[in-house]
């Protein structure tokens, strides 16, 4: 798995953006299974249809440079590829640098960035054409194109048309517990506050854990919202999961 630490300054707030957990991983493919990186649970989302996002790119360039990528590939750094955490491998994203205007086209391909706030790692090429590897980090807003159809004869690539760039729902997760009693007693304790509040189960390693989410957002930029205010009532440790 390719990895960076690049870029230097203290990075603008962002959300966490984190999927729902799925009741089996045995019949998925190796790139779409839920994977542990310094002790962060990850599930990378089974469809890129309608989803945008905004936060912070980083790169990266010669020191991974011919080392495998997490879908088996060599990492060509002169390529239009990026890592992204949870998206499907070899989605197509247009990525807009939101400081200069600037957007380009990138194949996911790997996963990461794995540092707080940083959304996508691009490589070197797409970083330059993006004006993002002089300050090492620039915010951006990408959004999902689809699969690339080489079908098509023509220059001008053609992408799946998709929907919406934010569609939901999307629910807020405030914590996880072992012990379902403590789950379903918050779960009653928030639901007046927010909403509506459910607990959903799932296994991890061969522990059963009772996750709280609350409240029913109907896109992205209003789970947001949500998320800094339940952030700020004393959850810090709260995440965006699709339903």
């Amino acid at each position: 798995m390719v990895l960076l630490l690049a870029a230097c300054g203290t990075p603008p707030p962002t959300y966490k953006a984190r999927v729902s957990d799925a009741p089996s991983q045995s019949v998925k493919k190796p790139t779409q299974r839920a994977y542990e990186v310094n002790g962060e649970r990850y599930q990378p989302i089974p469809s890129a249809d309608g989803y945008s996002e905004k936060g912070l790119a980083s790169w990266y360039g010669k020191k991974f440079h011919g080392r495998k990528t997490s879908n088996g590939e060599t990492y060509d750094m002169y390529a239009m590829t990026a890592a992204h955490k949870t998206l499907p491998m070899n989605v197509h994203l247009k990525v807009t640098n939101l400081d200069n205007g600037r957007s380009t086209v990138v194949r996911v391909n790997d996963r990461g960035p794995f540092v707080r706030s940083r959304i996508i790692d691009l490589s070197y090429s797409a970083a330059k054409e993006l004006g993002v590897v002089g300050p090492g980090t620039a915010p951006v807003r990408i959004e999902a194109l689809g699969y690339r159809d080489d079908g098509r004869i023509g220059a001008k690539p053609q992408y799946k048309q998709l929907v919406s760039y934010d569609v939901g729902p999307f629910m807020v997760q405030i914590g996880a517990f072992t012990v379902k009693e403590n789950a379903y007693r918050l779960a009653d304790k928030l639901k007046n506050q927010y909403g509506s509040s459910v607990v959903a189960e799932g296994w991890v390693n061969g522990q059963k854990f009772y996750r709280v989410r609350v409240g029913l957002y109907a896109s992205m930029a209003l789970a947001d919202n949500a998320l800094i205010q339940i952030e700020t009532n004393g959850y810090p440790s709260s995440f965006i999961v699709a339903k």
